[in-house]
């Protein structure tokens, strides 16, 4: 068999593991349409009309559960789902979180087509993958690209870093947000798309469905992830490298609080202005990042050592994170 044909005989195997991977999925891809909650003041919004915005999504559940992203669906006063074959039906939101923008709607059906969860875990660089969504209304385009790199951050809306995303050249436009990226190996969905870089060329984001399964199972559980929180606001800082040899700091870079919520957990434990939050139950903290991440649902209530400076001295507080509430 000459070069031509061994070419031929590749990009063929390429393309039927491409359609196999779409049609295992692209029967449970649909099209979300938003029309946004009228502004707060009673004003018609910017322009005079009803805002509104579209976005992707998947069924996850035979019986009408689907995944999109928390953005898409923002807002939103009312919520129209367009599946595969053009039914369209009236979605209620189950719960969403911004912080990992990802969010569950539920739709009256009993038998709609839903996909099938991959394994991200194993993902590589280099890995085939396909996208599938509808950007700029354009319903089911699927696009293919290769996992450009894994264990990618990007600040969310809510300014928290999600973690652990999947970086992918797969051509990502507006309207694809909340559709599946699919491994073109294993026909699963490996992750929901959630973001490009503006201006740049193949570069676009999802979250892992190991992010996604954590997120559901609290989603439908009590609607809401739940974490905790510490009632302060701060910023990283630098701490003279004198002070952190003489207590023995691992780094050089801390907490520094900015200001205390009244009554807060924080409040409670004694922390003030100025002081410099250096570790959370013995793990090290070097700024804000460090501390969303141990804010989680398992600290809710429990008895926590902080270990604080306060000017160039050191001090044990004990501190109960409590259920941080989200404000509407």
């Amino acid at each position: 068999m000459d070069a031509l044909a061994t070419d031929n005989v590749l990009l063929d195997a390429y393309s039927r593991a491409v359609m196999s991977a779409v049609d295992l999925v692209g029967p449970s891809v649909v099209n979300v349409n938003v029309r946004k909650k009228p502004a707060r003041n009673g004003r018609q919004r910017r322009g005079g009309t009803e805002q509104g915005g579209s976005g992707s999504g998947f069924a996850f559940t035979a019986d009408g559960l689907i995944l999109t992203n928390s953005h898409v669906v923002e807002d939103a006063g009312e919520m129209l789902v367009t599946t595969a074959d053009g039914e369209q039906c009236v979605a209620d939101l189950v719960g969403d979180d911004p912080h990992t923008d990802l969010a569950v709607l539920k739709v009256n059906a009993s038998s709609l087509p839903s996909a099938a969860i991959g394994d991200a875990t194993s993902l590589r660089v280099g890995q085939l993958v396909v996208a599938i969504g509808n950007p700029f209304g354009f319903q089911h385009t699927v696009t293919a690209g290769v996992v450009s790199a894994l264990g990618r951050s990007l600040r969310a809306r809510t300014v928290r870093l999600i973690e652990n995303l999947i970086q992918t050249d797969a051509a990502l436009n507006p309207g694809n947000s909340g559709g599946p990226l699919v491994s073109v190996a294993s026909g699963g969905i490996i992750g929901v798309n959630t973001a490009v870089i503006l201006g740049g060329q193949g570069i676009a984001f999802a979250v892992p469905m190991s992010t996604a399964t954590w997120v559901i199972s609290s989603l439908l559980r009590y609607g809401r992830v739940r974490r905790s929180y510490l009632g302060v606001a701060g910023q990283e800082a630098a701490i003279p490298r004198r002070i952190a040899r003489a207590h023995g700091l691992p780094a050089d870079r801390g907490l520094s609080v900015m200001s205390v919520t009244a009554d807060s957990p924080a409040a409670r434990a004694g922390l003030t202005e100025g002081d410099v939050i250096v570790s959370f139950d013995g793990a090290p903290i070097t700024g804000a990042d460090d501390l969303h991440k141990l804010l989680t649902e398992e600290a809710i209530g429990r008895d926590v050592t902080l270990r604080v400076l306060r000017g160039a001295s050191e001090r044990q507080m004990h501190i109960a994170p409590a259920e941080m509430r989200e404000t509407a």
